[in-house]
């Protein structure tokens, strides 16, 4: 049996959920690629904790069995953030948070999707692939400042 997914408007009380899958996918995902210099710099920040209390409003949560399991951040037609904790992936949990932005980028207007990961995730890229989505364009990552190169990704919806 299939495990249901509800995806709702995130509430005040998620912000530790989704700092916590934000600090879980950091660990699994981009530490391991990271120089000491820019994991210092991260861990040594607030950035993560400022960009959830700001846009929290605007988040979607996916939860499975009233845990938050997954989040969703987009605006216009660019999706910013979209994370599953890895103790709930190959769930569908990605798959329904992705449809939700795609559905919702729709309706507002916009014909096309876009994203960014990084090239050293592959996994990502094969997720985003497998779901139709293209890379278009590769230019340095100036978020982590590890010498890593971003991929824009589009989808035409």
């Amino acid at each position: 049996m299939k495990t249901p997914i509800l995806i709702r408007r995130a509430e005040p009380g998620d912000a530790d959920a989704i700092l916590r899958i934000l600090g879980e996918t950091y660990e699994a995902t981009w530490k391991p690629e990271l120089s000491a210099e820019a994991i210092a710099r991260f861990e040594s920040s607030t950035h993560t904790s400022v960009y959830v209390h700001e846009r929290l409003p605007f988040f979607q949560v996916a939860c499975i069995a009233d845990e938050v399991a997954g989040m969703l951040d987009w605006r216009e037609d660019f999706i910013d953030a979209l994370h599953v904790s890895p103790h709930y992936q190959r769930l569908g949990i990605g798959a329904a948070l992705l449809r939700q932005a795609e559905v919702a980028i729709a309706e507002a207007g916009y014909v096309r999707a876009r994203l960014e990961t990084d090239t050293f995730n592959l996994l990502a890229r094969a997720f985003y692939g497998k779901h139709g989505y293209a890379e278009v364009d590769f230019y340095p990552d100036e978020e982590w400042h590890s010498g890593f190169t971003t991929v824009l990704m589009s989808k035409d919806l």
